[in-house]
């Protein structure tokens, strides 16, 4: 029995020890047209196991590339035309990305209410620019509410919350309705449960009555005409036999 232990190692495990020795084999045809032809397979086997791969721009340089990977690059075949294989593409990376590091202010709200805040102090003070805060606030809110469910929230700590984080630069004009979001919200929480259950229901109903009315139906004119069937047959019969065969009895008793 032979272990993997004893195996080669896999140059790229994900298409498998069988891939690989396909490979290793190719190497060893000596006719070119063959081995060319038997290489080719090889990628159309390649792609077929990993079909997620068709959608990329270099699905097939990407194959070839850890074909002559997995040949260890003295591999005599032509790829196509328009593929360039090199020992380079395998050492590229992706450049990493830095990790956002940002000091959020009152997490429950979000970094997008900090971009609208430094948004809002650009504009001119006028209508638009407190239309645009009071729309912050109600968004705020809805925040809040959604990740503090437990607790009591008032316009106040919105208001308060907004002028920190502001530094003091935005405030709410009276009489601010700060529960737009809050109640569209609730709305469209209430309009969806009512046609849950609407629907609900008429499915419940409509599939009820359609069973019992069909069934019902089905199984009363079934058996009636069964029965029906059966008593014109039988009476027919018995009449037929019966007063035949009671009639013969009948003379015989009177002779």
């Amino acid at each position: 029995m032979e272990y993997n232990s004893g195996r080669d190692l896999l140059t790229i495990p994900e298409y498998g020890r069988n891939v690989q020795k396909l490979i290793l084999h190719a190497k060893t045809i000596e006719n070119a047209e063959e081995r060319q032809q038997f290489t080719d397979r090889i990628v159309d086997l390649m792609m077929q196991m990993s079909p997620q791969s068709k959608n990329m721009d270099d699905a097939r340089q990407r194959l070839w590339q850890h074909v002559f990977h997995i040949a260890g690059y003295d591999f005599d075949v032509a790829p196509p035309e328009d593929i360039e294989i090199s020992e380079e593409y395998e050492d590229r990376r992706p450049d990493p990305m830095d990790y956002p590091v940002k000091g959020v202010r009152f997490r429950h709200y979000g970094h997008n209410v900090q971009n609208l805040i430094q948004k809002a102090l650009l504009m001119e003070e006028g209508p638009i620019r407190d239309g645009f805060v009071e729309t912050i606030g109600n968004y705020m809110k809805l925040a809040y509410k959604t990740w503090n469910r437990e607790h009591y929230i008032s316009d106040e700590i919105i208001i308060n919350d907004l002028e920190t984080l502001s530094n003091g630069e935005l405030t709410m004009r009276e009489n601010a309705s700060l529960d737009t979001l809050t109640n569209a919200n609730r709305r469209r929480k209430r309009s969806n449960d009512r046609d849950g259950r609407d629907g609900r229901d008429r499915d419940n109903r409509g599939g009820r009555d359609r069973d019992y009315r069909g069934g019902r139906d089905r199984d009363y004119r079934g058996g009636r005409d069964r029965d029906y069937r059966d008593n014109r047959g039988g009476g027919r019969d018995g009449g037929r036999y019966g007063r035949n065969n009671n009639n013969s009895s009948d003379r015989r008793r009177r002779r």
